[in-house]
Parts: C-alpha cells; structure tokens; sequence
C-alpha cells in the first residue's frame, strides 16, 4: 500500500469477470492477454504493480513491463495479500 501512497499504479491483469467482482480502487484493468498489445496505455512515468489473485500471473505480467521498458513489480501474493493487509476493493461482488 505504501507504493500505491506514494504515486504506484496497480495493473490488474484479470479477466473481465474477475476484476468487476471487485479490484483495487484506482487501479488500471488490463487483462493479461492484452498487456503487450495495450501497453502504451499505461505511463511510462511511475512504478507499475502487476496485480492478479495469487501472483503467479502478475509475475509474468511484471517480467513482460520490465522487457517492454517500464518500471514494474509484482504483487506477489495479488489479491491474497492484498486482503490480509486489509486493502480496499470495489466491485459488484465486494463486502
């Protein structure tokens, strides 16, 4: 949470379904098999964190900013981690 305080945007590389059950607020959807393909939506200018429900996907996600020039971490626990440090969701499925 502290990235996200300090300026980070969280990449969530989800499917649709998954991200409009819930999501971090403000993050960024891009779907996993899209990323490459959308990337230059995304700023060049601030840490990125690529974000899914157990992290495995986000890693690759992560490991294929890095490889197109962006400056990118990985939530490692994604959204598992996210709820054990009690971070915010939205979404239709939240609460």
């Amino acid at each position: 949470m502290r990235l996200i305080e300090a300026g980070a945007l969280v990449v969530d590389v989800r499917r649709e379904r998954e991200w409009r059950n819930h999501h971090i607020p403000g993050s960024h959807h891009l779907p996993i098999d899209q990323l490459e393909e959308r990337a230059e939506e995304l700023p060049d200018d601030r840490l990125l964190i690529a974000f899914c429900t157990g992290g495995l996907i986000s890693r690759g996600a992560a490991n294929l900013l890095v490889e197109l020039g962006f400056d990118a971490v990985n939530l490692s626990r994604g959204l598992i981690e996210w709820r054990a440090a009690g971070g915010p969701l939205e979404g239709e499925r939240v609460g």
